[in-house]
């Protein structure tokens, strides 16, 4: 036993030093987009809202706002369309992946792209968490990168746990690895942050890199499925994006105006917050039939909190083809979503999300701890005295 600690222990070290970077990364950057949407609605609060003419104002043709957006020079093409149940709420116009414009539903006034600064911060530091920022093909190693270095983390922790454990089930024993220490410094204090800081982040950081790996692995994620007895599915992305068909009309049909088919997906729900249409629909043909037009409806006290509603509607006759909420969801299905919002802790709201910040943030300082006790430990300073403290540490540290 005492052998297979010491190897697991110079495993944790080795390791931990490798990746040890890769993994401050992921953790810092983790913190820093935390709170994305809610930082992103408070910087647009003034643009997203617009003055109502007159009680009962006519308002634009979608397809109208969105050729406003096109000739407004905007980079890049319209992607997608949300619109807001409050009569005073501007139409937001998805440009792309990322970008945005806002634009009057009335005047047809385009607002402005929102807070460009601050979304391009939060953009670039996702693309730090998830592929290091690389582009091009170098995306692909990046994710690599991040995702070995992600399952590495849920090692660390696991075996963390196993180094931790006491061989005493005291206060005494227990106490420097259950709360901080005043007075320490240098490897006295850092053993000490890192074992109480392991300690208390521990169950979140394993929800966090074990829900990062099913985010990151095929294989993870099919697993999700597998164990709770349903077939993986086989298109790739996230489950249940594939398009639904719908067959393609006889003969030449015009399309249905946009506000028909949003309109048609607002009446399946009458609690519905935003509803978001992407832009397409009607491609293909043949015998598999024509792309239906997605809306998705987002709900006023929905549960889970991240659970939305997707309605596809036949763009030629605008009938609705196909619901689908988290209630018709997989067991699987239903597993697998939870563990994407709990990655990021927005399955339980706000708490969740500063839960998981905290948690990252330890992530932190456990790289910075474990780097520093793993610097004195390869390079030790030769002194006749000990700082305060260390050497009570040094009792309580174990003898690997």
């Amino acid at each position: 036993m005492r052998t297979f600690r010491n190897i697991l222990f110079w495993i944790h070290l080795i390791v931990g030093v490798a990746t040890g970077l890769v993994i401050a990364i992921m953790s810092f950057t983790g913190v820093v987009i935390a709170f994305e949407k809610q930082l992103i609605e408070w910087a647009e609060r003034e643009v997203r809202t617009v003055q109502l003419p007159a009680p009962g104002a006519r308002r634009l043709p979608v397809e109208e706002l969105v050729e406003r957006v096109r000739a407004s020079g905007s980079e890049g093409q319209p992607s997608g369309v949300t619109v807001y149940p409050e009569p005073t709420s501007a139409v937001l116009v998805s440009i792309g992946r990322g970008a945005v414009s806002y634009v009057n539903p009335y005047t047809g006034e385009v607002l402005g792209n929102g807070a460009t600064g601050l979304r391009g911060f939060f953009q670039w530091n996702v693309g730090l968490h998830r592929w290091l920022a690389a582009g091009g093909d170098n995306r692909a190693v990046g994710k690599a990168i991040t995702g070995a270095s992600n399952a590495v983390f849920l090692f660390l922790a696991i075996s963390g746990l196993y180094l931790w454990w006491p061989r005493k089930w005291t206060l005494r024993a227990m106490r420097p690895s259950l709360w901080f220490r005043r007075g320490l410094k240098g490897k006295a204090r850092d053993w000490n942050w890192h074992n109480v800081i392991g300690f208390w982040s521990l169950p979140v950081l394993i929800v966090l890199t074990a829900s990062g790996m099913v985010i990151s692995y095929k294989w993870a994620s099919s697993l999700v499925f597998t164990v709770t007895g349903n077939t993986p599915p086989a298109t790739k992305g996230p489950p249940g994006s594939a398009t639904v068909k719908v067959p393609a009309p006889e003969e030449e049909t015009p399309r249905q105006p946009l506000d028909v088919l949003i309109a048609e997906a607002q009446r399946t729900s009458p609690t519905w917050s935003s509803a978001t249409l992407r832009l397409g629909g009607g491609a293909g043909g043949g015998k598999e039939g024509v792309d239906a037009v997605t809306v998705t409806l987002r709900e006023a006290d929905a549960w889970p909190l991240f659970s939305s509603k997707q309605v596809s509607v036949n763009p030629f006759s605008g009938e609705v083809a196909k619901q689908e909420t988290y209630a018709d969801y997989s067991s699987g299905r239903k597993l697998r979503t939870w563990l994407r919002f709990l990655h990021t802790g927005e399955a339980l709201g706000l708490w969740g999300q500063l839960v998981a910040a905290i948690a990252s943030l330890g992530g932190v300082f456990l790289v910075y701890t474990g780097f520093a006790l793993s610097w004195r430990r390869f390079f030790p300073r030769r002194r006749t005295n000990s700082e305060p403290g260390e050497d009570a540490a040094a009792q309580s540290e174990p003898a690997v």
